[in-house]
């Protein structure tokens, strides 16, 4: 076996192979997975008039799925719903997320559709989470500095933990490109400022949500169980991917959370 060519080939792209069996991701023995009714596991029904309803099904989502995969614990720091600015002012001091008994060794972010494409928040620059600390924090309500500070929060509680930014999917939704692009470039951004911060580019690398996806892995407007898996099998192997390929960053993320550690 030439591992290094199959394990760091240079040439490989995040998505290129869907991981089996345990992956990298294991080096984590415990993630928290921070977001809405995607990461929540949420399936959505209609009644007798069609009017929807909405259930957070917490077993299904795509982060518990890679916990019972790769036998990690993993916390759902999510719910339907969740934008950036509510996880942070109240939904996560109410619920227990910033208890340092539930700090994680990894940290997987996929908030800003209700945020942006629900409520029409402004996405912000770099600029706007640089000036954090030169004013009253949040008194500019943009999406990139509340999502900033939920980094900033857990970066307090787990020093040392890794972050994986989720970027929003391809899909042919009508009106949704400029924004879903415009977030992609706010979040590699973000990426770049925070020390041990990492990009899942689902915009680039993963599949398109077009009619022929959501007829498969879609239940009206949320995922069905069959999709809740596939977005696992992607998330779980993007992260793969990302370990394998920055074998320095991850050499001692088993520390994370150890006292007098050193990483």
């Amino acid at each position: 076996m030439d591992w290094d060519r199959v394990l760091y080939d240079e040439r490989e792209k995040p998505l290129d192979r869907l991981v089996d069996g345990y992956s990298n991701t294991a080096v984590f023995r415990s993630i928290a997975f921070v977001g809405d009714s995607l990461s929540s596991g949420e399936f959505e029904i209609r009644d007798e008039h069609g009017k929807p309803k909405y259930f957070d099904m917490y077993e299904y989502s795509w982060g518990q799925y890679i916990a019972r995969k790769n036998g990690l614990k993993a916390y759902n720091f999510s719910r339907g719903g969740m934008t950036a600015r509510e996880y942070l002012e109240s939904f996560a001091k109410d619920n227990g997320f910033w208890d340092r008994e539930k700090a994680c060794q990894a940290y997987v972010i996929a908030l800003g559709v209700n945020d942006i494409l629900g409520r029409g928040m402004e996405i912000g620059t770099i600029r706007d989470v640089e000036t954090m600390d030169e004013e009253v924090p949040y008194d500019k309500p943009v999406f990139l500095r509340y999502y900033a500070g939920i980094v900033r929060r857990y970066k307090e509680i787990s020093p040392g933990a890794k972050f994986f930014f989720v970027t929003f999917p391809d899909t042919t939704l009508p009106g949704r490109k400029e924004k879903t692009v415009a977030v992609r470039e706010a979040l590699y951004a973000l990426a770049e400022y925070f020390e041990d911060a990492y990009m899942i580019d689902l915009y680039q690398y993963g599949p398109v949500h077009d009619e022929k996806f959501m007829d498969r892995f879609y239940l009206y407007g949320h995922m069905n169980p069959s999709g809740y898996i596939l977005t696992a099998r992607i998330i779980d192997s993007y992260i793969d991917y990302i370990v394998r390929h920055n074998p320095e960053d991850f050499k001692t993320v088993g520390l994370v959370g150890v006292e007098n550690r050193k990483v």
